[in-house]
């Protein structure tokens, strides 16, 4: 089973959520990061997901992370995410919490 995790500000007191526009700012700078509205997942089938995805090109792979209800979630699967994901969580002054 996949493991999954959440950048959030949730636990913090006072913190507003991480806003979609925020996120666009935050990634628009990193060269390694591109924004879509639908991630496509191809495989034995092909499924489309729409929402706010941040792609993130790393060893030819691509890795999203997902803006959804003002937080960023994110497959643990590569374990190259866990040094990224904590990386933009410090950035963004947010936490990590599995789920």
């Amino acid at each position: 089973m996949s493991q999954r995790y959440r950048i959030t500000r949730s636990f913090q007191e006072n913190s507003p959520a991480i806003s979609l526009e925020e996120c666009k700012q935050y990634f628009a700078d990193k060269t390694d990061f591109t924004y879509t509205p639908v991630f496509t997942v191809r495989g034995e089938t092909t499924m489309s997901i729409e929402g706010d995805f941040f792609m993130w090109s790393v060893d030819g792979v691509q890795i999203p992370f997902r803006h959804y209800q003002g937080d960023l979630y994110v497959s643990g699967t590569n374990e190259a995410v866990i040094p990224k994901m904590l990386e933009v969580a410090s950035d963004l002054m947010a936490d990590v919490a599995e789920g």
